[in-house]
């Protein structure tokens, strides 16, 4: 019997997901998604973990109103009966599957767990300032770290241990989509990472903009009443149609909405979120430095964005075409299986 891989998905932003489904359905070998809220996933075994948040229904800060907390740990609240539903979960599911390995995007205590439960670890290395003792324990670790982006993304601050343990790959879970030839419009996308975002603030940019029609793809905290060149389209699975269909795209600095923007090949403007570990700010600013985007540190006043439409359409021209890898899901897969093989031999 072929060993199985398992694959934690951290609930908190889409992109984690995302990764995580397109890596499965390019591996021959058995997988197992590991996860708050994966019930719903069709075509591959899922375990469907309990919440781990303090407060259900909450958004998720990382936050555990701990007192103490070994350095080696991010998040392990006190008494908590989800995190022991968690743990015994997983640990259950080790003992009777016997992975060969399993990825973490991400959880430095689910790498811990694993490691502990004698198994393998790929560790997804995300962007920002990773220099904490308990990341650097789970890079430590792992077998291997795996970066969902170009090598050129990321950031000089990075040891050179941690650098040569990582595997890069762009695309992940971002197919090229058709891309229109007539692109029109402003499109805001709104990921789910962050708190809901006030529609009042795109009324004003439409109606400061009235020659400039406006999309916004994602959750809103309001609906208002639109002028006619707005459009709200709530939260859509089909985001990257969308986006291929914009003539610029605004949004976050995300491994996920970047990838979507650098397949369809869009110009975008970036404006980063905060994010634990300066994640998105330190993306913004890999994006700057590669001329590969307009990066804001703040939204401009509302009558500024046609301007900055012209200016992102401009920079897009310049951008290194080989940002995005089309068969990065295709290869990240055959790389895990590689290693799945090396450590169940």
């Amino acid at each position: 019997m072929t060993r199985p891989i398992g694959y934690y998905v951290h609930q908190h932003g889409a992109g984690h997901a995302s990764r995580a489904k397109a890596i499965a359905a390019a591996m021959q070998r058995p997988v197992t998604l590991i996860g708050t809220g994966l019930a719903s996933i069709g075509g591959v075994d899922t375990i469907d973990l309990p919440d781990d948040r303090l407060s259900n229904g909450s958004a998720f800060d990382g936050q555990d109103a701990a007192d103490t907390r070994p350095e080696a740990l991010h998040y392990a609240p006190i008494d908590h009966c989800g995190i022991r539903a968690r743990v015994a979960a997983i640990a259950a599911w080790v003992r009777d599957a016997r992975p060969a390995l399993i990825v973490v995007d991400v959880s430095v205590e689910v790498a811990m767990l694993a490691r502990l439960c004698s198994v393998p670890t790929i560790y997804v290395r995300l962007s920002g300032n990773r220099s904490d003792p308990a990341h650097l324990d789970a890079f430590r670790g792992a077998t291997a770290l795996l970066a969902p982006f170009d090598r050129r993304l990321d950031h000089p601050f990075v040891p050179d241990w941690v650098v040569a343990k990582t595997q890069y790959f762009s695309g992940l879970g971002q197919d090229a989509p058709v891309t229109s030839p007539d692109r029109k419009g402003l499109l805001f996308v709104l990921g789910r990472g962050g708190g809901a975002v006030d529609g009042s603030r795109f009324v004003a940019i439409a109606r400061a903009n009235p020659d400039l029609e406006i999309a916004v793809a994602g959750d809103l905290t309001d609906r208002p009443a639109c002028p006619p060149n707005l459009r709200l389209l709530g939260w859509t699975d089909q985001v990257a149609d969308v986006i291929a269909s914009a003539r610029c795209v605004v949004g976050a600095a995300g491994d996920g909405l970047v990838g979507q923007v650098f397949a369809a090949g869009s110009p975008f403007i970036c404006i980063p979120e905060p994010r634990p570990y300066g994640e998105q700010e330190a993306k913004a600013s890999a994006l700057r430095r590669l001329d590969a985007a307009v990066v804001l540190n703040a939204w401009p006043q509302p009558e500024r964005w046609s301007a900055l439409v012209e200016e992102a359409v401009e920079q897009a021209a310049r951008r290194p075409a080989d940002l995005h890898d089309p068969r990065g899901s295709a290869k990240a897969a055959a790389w895990i299986e590689t290693l799945a093989d090396r450590s169940a031999a």
